[in-house]
């Protein structure tokens, strides 16, 4: 039978926010040469590279079945959507699509994704790999519980599916063995890696991804905090030359001076808060709430150290300290990136705050924006804790490709990927991310040591581990065997 040399890659999800499968998707059609057929949901824009690669061919399917249920009656429609999804997802992958040499699904979801594919598989004579990104029963166990009836029906189909596949590709060592000892499948272990376009932002980048999001960092959750109330100036930036200025264009990080030396050079502001990301999905695996009480912690420790080293309370204190050369401690800047279903939840508790030196901006941005934003910030903040414990956040994964390091949750497998005291460090509780906050960040921007030294450590992670490599070395051969039996 003649190679069609084709490969599907199916997600039951957002295609947007789906970057492992996405990269997959550009490693089949960049590596192997074979032309790819991505079957998922609409919603979020995929990276331009997709876009505009012409062997890689898009197949949007329309979310029909929205939640709009009271939450009592779910449960209940949880069939019903399992059965419109089945079918929509038959008719994509059966019919509406070439018949490829494999599929590439991604799990979870489990049902009915690999149910669906893998009687695709049989009917057009298919290979069926899985890449195992979490387990599907875990997380319908974190609403239902796991001893639930339905949890225990859906543990079944995931495994009984999921031992049915030609090939499995998995995220951590722990998972790949958890798959071996407890469900009889044989993995391949694919770390998620960050592609080439993930990497530290150049100055000029910095100011022109500011400027672009000046809107959105000027509008506060609530009301006015420090950020919308600063005004950098002309005398708060590093490297500027003396000379007479004419005009300052100013973001809250960068500052572009016209004067009569110079025809517009970028600086960095240097009373400029520290910035701050966080990329969450807004779902109960990840507890929000940890951030923001470190953030009140945060705000009260250096208020009361401020107040140490003026018992009058003087706030000029917290702006200059040995004579305006040195800043004792940095207003943080946490800008929240994502889309999910506790957003709204959060956004509600970050207005009642009211804190001084810390603010918070929630926003989505473009799958171009987003790996500059990492590029230009100082510190990542993980709250990723994994409802197997067994897989590890791919935006961990992207802040080290852009050199950025990490505070993140500690839990079972997560030191597979943060090295403490190289690249990052671990928290358990709010008031040791409060602490952690605190020592990296005094004597920002340049005196903060710790923060430094972690930065080196992420910049030489991210040079050392790209995407394309790693799929080289470990997901092709695997292909390229299902592909040939």
């Amino acid at each position: 039978m003649k190679k069609r040399r084709r490969a599907a890659v199916v997600v039951l999800g957002d295609l947007g926010r789906s970057p492992r499968m996405q990269y997959h998707a550009l490693s089949l059609a960049c590596q192997t040469g074979l032309e790819v057929d991505i079957v998922a949901y609409g919603g979020s824009d995929p990276h331009r590279a997709l876009l505009d690669n012409p062997s890689i061919h898009i197949h949007k399917m329309n979310q029909t079945f929205q939640w709009g249920f009271p939450k009592v009656l779910r449960l209940l429609m949880l069939p019903l959507k399992a059965l419109i999804q089945f079918m929509t997802l038959l008719w994509f992958v059966c019919v509406k699509i070439p018949s490829p040499d494999v599929f590439i699904v991604q799990n979870p979801p489990s049902v009915p994704t690999l149910i669906v594919v893998k009687f695709a598989s049989w009917l057009r004579r298919s290979a069926y790999v899985i890449d195992w990104h979490n387990f599907g029963y875990t997380l319908l166990g974190l609403s239902l519980g796991r001893n639930h009836v339905l949890v225990r029906i859906y543990h079944w189909f995931e495994m009984h599916y999921g031992r049915m596949a030609h090939g499995s590709l998995c995220v951590t060592k722990a998972m790949q063995h958890e798959l071996a000892q407890n469900w009889g499948i044989r993995a391949t272990v694919l770390y998620d890696q960050p592609p080439e376009f993930f990497r530290p932002a150049t100055l000029h980048e910095k100011h022109e991804l500011f400027c672009r999001l000046q809107k959105d960092i000027n509008h506060p959750v609530g009301i006015s905090d420090c950020i919308t109330a600063d005004d950098p100036g002309p005398a708060n930036v590093v490297g500027m030359t003396e000379g007479p200025i004419c005009k300052v264009a100013s973001s809250p990080i960068t500052c572009t001076s016209f004067t009569t030396q110079n025809n517009g050079n970028i600086y960095l502001n240097r009373n400029r808060p520290a910035l701050i990301i966080s990329s969450t999905s807004w779902t109960p695996d990840e507890d929000f709430s940890m951030l923001l009480e470190a953030a009140v912690m945060y705000d009260r420790r250096v208020a009361a150290i401020l107040n140490e080293h003026d018992s009058t309370g003087n706030e000029e204190v917290w702006k200059h300290m040995s004579q305006g050369k040195e800043y004792l401690y940095p207003r943080l800047l946490f800008i929240i990136t994502g889309k999910g279903p506790d957003r709204e939840k959060y956004e509600q508790k970050i207005r009642k705050l009211h804190l001084k030196r810390v603010a918070f901006r929630t926003m989505w941005l473009s799958a171009e924006d987003y790996p500059l934003l990492l590029g230009s910030a100082d510190l990542g903040v993980c709250l990723h804790t994994s409802s197997s414990g067994l897989d590890l956040p791919m935006k961990v994964v992207d802040m080290f490709g852009c050199g950025l390091p990490v505070c993140a949750v500690s839990y079972s497998c997560i030191k597979e990927l943060v090295k403490v005291e190289k690249n990052g460090l671990l928290f358990a509780s709010s008031s040791e991310l409060a602490d952690e906050l605190l020592m990296l960040f005094k004597g920002f921007p340049d005196s903060c040591d710790a923060l430094i030294s972690l930065k080196n450590g992420a910049l030489e992670t991210g040079a050392t581990a790209k995407w394309t490599t790693e799929w080289r070395e470990h997901a092709m051969p695997l292909i390229t065997r299902v592909i040939g039996e």
